[in-house]
């Protein structure tokens, strides 16, 4: 008989055993793929923050299925001696296995985060959960890896697993297992819908639990918002809301030597279009733009969420600093924009992030994006220092009181900006803005900016200063 509905279901018992961790500072990490929607259920149930520990077993070279051990992030290793040395793999083999499973851990880490930040573990509680206990190789590994990233207490936390299969995990502080039947046979046996976990539903379980964090603190009112709630939110489910008018889809656009990915929303009678810019290509699927986003629809402006790089070119960490390649696709959106039926009677602006927001300000100066407006969250204008001077846009500065030296750069960036320039600062924020409120602040002024100077008539109007 399952003791489980789906995995599901097996998250939400499990979360109920998890219960007395409740308002503690707490980090929930699925074990991909399967893991994850157990996972994804107990940080609900938490209101805790949801990642990832990826972690790849090391398959005995001709029985791909027999796991000599486990590897993980940060160059983790767990390796089965007396199995190898019964089987007689040496090392050279032994390496050879992890280097190529090493490849496809890198490839999964990219997949799954996209662009996202791993959640600090450092003095916090780390919550490993995985959908059954079965060999124990990847479980191990997992919470090692937890341990090395500066986790005060590790849990590790499964739905099933074999009778007194758990009483000598020593990688964990805690080990909790709902159900340790005799006679275990294997994971999916204890599970009455055992479907493989796609790569796609991890990412989107991930998306929305970071949405989810984001969105679950009270804000202030958004100008253009509606006041009775969370602006771009229904309820608390962290999913975003249209107007029943507005156009949304999935475009292509041109640039040179490739064709840029992006999400389009235009509100019925829009005025302004924001193009989001981020330096990584994760712009379009950002819970955080995202959210942004919807604030800005709800404000009556349309918006543009672009990849400016692709998967491939995100891999090479130089590209994300490649301020002329990121500046050359911004202005070919922006053109786009300019030409497109939707939105060609739109003033454009551009909200970028880190180093986007360098992109964004060297596109500001350029004549033929014709940008009216720029909005920078944590950015690092000092990429665009030999172009502030030119830029005429009116240009707020958002960064977190808490993130010293991009503060100090925009500062400075500040005091060389020729136009309109204002800088915000959000006391007690960091980086990434991931505290309570921090990005619903990020959103009200970037809401105010772009409604103030996008929401214009006409195309050319008089700007006053601020």
């Amino acid at each position: 008989m399952a003791l489980f509905e789906n995995r599901r279901d097996a998250g939400r018992q499990l979360a109920r055993e998890l219960s007395f961790l409740e308002g503690r500072d707490v980090v929930v990490l699925g074990l991909p793929r399967g893991g994850v929607p157990v996972a994804a259920e107990v940080a609900r149930a938490l209101q805790a923050p949801l990642d990832v520990i990826v972690v790849r077993k090391l398959g005995a070279p001709d029985q791909p299925e027999l796991a000599l051990g486990a590897i993980g992030e940060g160059g983790v290793q767990a390796l089965n001696h007396r199995l190898t040395t019964a089987l007689g793999i040496d090392s050279v083999e032994v390496t050879a296995v992890e280097r190529r499973e090493r490849t496809i851990l890198a490839d999964r880490v990219r997949r799954y985060r996209h662009g996202r930040e791993a959640q600090v573990l450092e003095d916090r509680i780390a919550v490993i959960v995985d959908d059954g206990y079965a060999t124990g190789a990847t479980s191990r590994v997992a919470c090692r890896i937890a341990k090395n990233l500066g986790a005060r207490l590790v849990i590790l936390a499964v739905p099933v697993a074999p009778a007194h299969a758990l009483d000598d995990v020593e990688e964990a502080d805690r080990v909790i297992a709902l159900q340790t039947p005799e006679d275990f046979t294997a994971v999916g046996m204890h599970y009455r819908d055992f479907g493989q976990t796609s790569d796609d539903e991890v990412v989107q379980l991930l998306d929305e639990a970071e949405l989810r964090v984001l969105t679950s603190h009270p804000t202030h009112d958004v100008p253009g918002a509606d006041p009775s709630g969370t602006p771009g939110t229904s309820g608390s489910s962290g999913t975003e809301t249209l107007s029943s008018n507005s156009q949304a889809h999935d475009v292509d656009i041109p640039a040179p030597g490739v064709t840029l990915h992006g999400h389009l929303v235009v509100p019925p009678q829009a005025r302004g279009v924001v193009v989001f810019a981020h330096g990584s290509g994760s712009s379009r699927h950002s819970p955080r733009n995202r959210f942004v986003a919807s604030v800005l629809n709800e404000a009556g402006l349309g918006t543009l969420l672009l990849d400016l790089l692709t998967p491939g070119e995100e891999n090479e960490r130089t590209n994300v600093f490649d301020i002329d390649l990121l500046t050359t696709r911004l202005v070919a959106a922006c053109q786009w924009l300019h030409h497109n039926a939707d939105t060609a009677e739109c003033h454009v602006g551009i909200f970028g992030a880190s180093t986007g927001a360098g992109a964004a300000i060297v596109a500001a100066g350029d004549p033929r994006a014709a940008v009216e407006a720029v909005v920078s969250r944590g950015g690092r204008p000092d990429l665009a220092h030999e172009h502030l001077e030119s830029v005429q846009a009116p240009t707020l500065l958002i960064v977190g009181g808490l993130d010293d030296k991009v503060l100090a750069l925009n500062r400075e960036a500040q005091q060389r900006l020729a136009g309109v320039t204002s800088l915000e600062i959000v006391d007690g924020a960091t980086h990434l803005f991931e505290e309570p409120g921090a990005l619903e602040k990020v959103a009200q002024l970037a809401s105010y900016w772009f409604t103030t100077y996008l929401l214009a008539p006409a195309k050319t109007t008089e700007r006053q200063n601020a």
